[in-house]
């Protein structure tokens, strides 16, 4: 399995908390890893990508200890959001940040008012000026943070903050997904004092520096929920090694809900159906619950259910743009606010679709893999954006796809 994409951003926002350089391995060749590392170029920090030619064979340096410019342009955050993880890192370490607003975006706001909030706790005057986000303090000091509602990237940006923070800081209803633990392990190489990451309160005690550091990250589960999912929809047999059951097992409970054999290996996760598919109601929660970032998938595979099935969406507000286009694949789909009802057919057709974010394109590759006919999916920059070269592992494993375009 490729590196997760949601692991590497944070880790390489973390390196300008270092008083030493950063080495990230298994990262994946992806857009958004590259508009990342040319954001930090930009405030100074020397960023080198090493690769062999293989998957999980690239290493990203990172030297932040020339970074001298804090502020991320809107020219950068509005191509991608995680743009906002170098906020935190950038007021503990040099006591101020210039950060466009993020704006919306195809999948509905994201809004940064967590992130604010827990800064002005831990002592940053953040004001708004002309659409950037400026924050400023000597030095942070310790506070506990109770977020009103869970958000990965907030708790990933006061975390990062909180470690160079005079005192102890005590982040309250935390993000508990493994991307967060992994940004976790990653500053604790550094020399954080970090504990409780993977349940509810984070405790992160300042310390007054941090050095570089080695880091692994984890395996990208997203990507191995929607290869899976390939396996499944088609009837297939696939194994994911490499894939960590403990962290996807939200969709792993589901793909058993609906008559797919799964089975846990020692290196990676298989998946097979032979029987029909029966129809799963969920609803996408924070984690452990069912991700968001596999909905549209399941929804592909759901679209070919015997019988009927509902799915929730309660994370965006805007995460059914998929519908339209799996519609014009044959797909009964009927939507009421933010529950979709997918009445199952008994076959899809290949159509010309259009991908309207990251994850639906990957519902309509999955339902192409499925149809009856030629599927044509057009604007697959999203696709880039994460997955690392789809087309190639799908093509290992039998599927007959080709990129004919970039």
């Amino acid at each position: 399995m490729s590196g997760a994409k949601n692991a590497v951003l944070p880790i390489m926002a973390s390196s300008l908390l270092a008083e030493g350089p950063v080495e990230i391995a298994n990262v994946p060749r992806l857009r958004d890893i590259d508009t990342f590392g040319t954001l930090l170029g930009l405030m100074g920090a020397k960023v080198k990508r090493e690769e062999t030619g293989n998957p999980g064979d690239v290493e990203l340096h990172i030297d932040a200890r020339g970074a001298r410019k804090a502020e991320a342009p809107y020219d950068m955050v509005k191509t991608m959001r995680a743009s906002v993880l170098v906020l935190g890192p950038l007021v503990a370490r040099y006591g101020m940040a210039r950060i466009s607003l993020p704006g919306g975006c195809a999948i509905g706001a994201r809004p940064i008012d967590q992130h604010l909030k827990g800064l002005s706790l831990l002592g940053a005057e953040t004001k708004l000026s002309e659409g950037y986000i400026e924050a400023r303090a000597d030095r942070l000091t310790g506070a506990t943070i109770p977020f009103d509602m869970k958000t990965v990237t907030g708790t990933e940006n006061l975390m990062m903050a909180a470690t160079l923070a005079k005192g102890t800081t005590r982040l309250i209803n935390a993000a508990r997904e493994p991307e967060v633990c992994d940004l976790a392990l990653a500053l604790r190489g550094m020399g954080a004092d970090i504990e409780g990451e993977g349940t509810d309160e984070i405790v992160v005690r300042g310390v007054s520096s941090l050095s570089g550091v080695r880091h692994e990250v984890m395996g990208d589960r997203i990507e191995a929920a929607t290869l899976l999912l390939a396996g499944a929809i088609t009837g297939g047999d696939v194994t994911a090694e490499g894939a960590d059951a403990e962290a996807m097992a939200a969709v792993l409970e589901k793909l058993g809900e609906s008559g797919a054999d799964v089975s846990l290996l020692p290196g990676g996760v298989r998946v097979r159906r032979n029987g029909q598919i029966r129809p799963v109601n969920l609803a996408t929660s924070p984690y452990p619950g069912f991700p968001t970032d596999v909905q549209a998938q399941f929804m592909a595979y759901m679209c070919l259910c015997e019988g009927q099935s509902t799915i929730q969406e309660t994370i965006f507000e805007n995460r059914f743009m998929h519908v339209a286009e799996l519609r014009r694949m044959g797909a009964r789909i009927d939507i009421s606010g933010s529950t979709a009802t997918v009445k199952g057919v008994p076959r899809l057709s290949g159509a010309p679709c259009m991908a309207t974010d990251l994850r639906a394109s990957a519902s309509l590759v999955l339902a192409g893999l499925a149809a009856n006919g030629t599927t044509e999916i057009l604007r697959i920059y999203h696709l880039d954006r994460g997955y690392e070269m789809l087309e190639r592992k799908l093509s290992s494993l039998g599927a007959d796809i080709a990129r004919v375009q970039e």
